[in-house]
């Protein structure tokens, strides 16, 4: 932040002030641009989205960004460390993606950028304006009191954008929170299948383990993986006997029915289709690829 800010802590200049970065980059601190004359695009992350004026960018620490800013467009950088804006945050800038929205609602301006857009309507941006304004002028003499003032027009900032965006933004959090929900119960089948290998499996077991419905499982598994239960669960037992065949003196027979396979005969066959070779040929070829070398003759007396 020192490279491009006169303070560490907080830091607001127009662009009259320095040039535009024109490269992708990436900055340890928060930082909100405001449009204020001028068509730009902001690309963030792997999004591209447009910079009008009356235009808010909110960019999470260590997130690659870049705004286009062509000449003759006007717009005003925020910095700000999150120590100033959420001293009781304790959280790594780099797990901020973990945090929930219920408990820091505004940090979903800056986690959402990369799938909506803050285009303010003129009679709201007219209050963004104020707000900026003030911040410039405040931290341009910086006296006693400034920090607490910087603070609570930032805060402002942030609280006026909620609420303007407030239908977006509770979608997409509904959306994220989905999501989270939705990575949770595959973790909960993920491990239920490797706690219980060797026994026999269903569909309707892992649902109930995961706390879903049979139907729901399955549908989220095709859609997350593009493969059934059926064969999520064949991979993750050939991958298993795979790990046992290397490691373990047990006989294919053992091996079959560590990873759940009551048949020989048919765990063979899948194991053959699955990794080409079948268990006896693929542990011996492991072995040799691993065995020490031989150790060469001396020289002759």
């Amino acid at each position: 932040m020192s490279e491009r800010a006169k303070h560490l802590d907080f830091d607001i200049r127009d662009s009259s002030e320095r040039s535009p970065l024109l490269t992708p980059h990436r900055h340890a601190y928060f930082q909100i641009q405001v449009s204020l004359e001028g068509e730009a695009e902001h690309t963030v992350g792997a999004s591209v989205r447009p910079f009008a004026s009356g235009t808010l960018s909110f960019v999470l620490p260590y997130r690659v960004h870049v705004v286009s800013h062509p000449p003759g467009s006007r717009y005003v950088i925020i910095n700000f460390s999150q120590a100033f804006w959420r001293p009781d945050l304790q959280v790594d800038a780099l797990d901020l993606e973990d945090v929930p929205l219920s408990q820091v609602p505004e940090l979903g301006l800056f986690l959402f950028q990369e799938y909506t857009d803050f285009c303010f309507p003129p009679d709201a941006f007219t209050e963004v304006r104020r707000l900026v304004d003030q911040m410039l002028l405040e931290n341009a003499q910086r006296r006693l009191g400034s920090l607490t003032l910087l603070r609570g027009l930032l805060l402002q900032l942030l609280g006026l954008s909620c609420r303007q965006f407030e239908t977006d933004l509770l979608r997409l959090t509904a959306a994220r929170t989905q999501q989270a929900s939705q990575h949770e119960a595959l973790q909960r089948v993920a491990r239920f299948m490797r706690e219980h290998l060797a026994e026999s499996l269903t569909l309707s077991d892992a649902a109930a383990a995961a706390f879903l419905s049979p139907n729901y499982l399955a549908n989220l598994l095709k859609k997350e993986t593009g493969k059934t239960f059926t064969e999520l669960l064949t991979e993750r037992r050939i991958e298993r006997a795979q790990e046992l065949l290397a490691h373990s003196s047990q006989r294919v027979m053992q091996v079959a029915h560590a990873v759940g396979f009551a048949d020989e005969s048919y765990f063979t066959r899948r194991f053959r289709q699955s990794v080409g070779l079948s268990p006896r040929v693929w542990r011996e070829q492991v072995r040799q690829k691993w065995a020490p070398p031989a150790p060469q003759p001396g020289p002759e007396a």
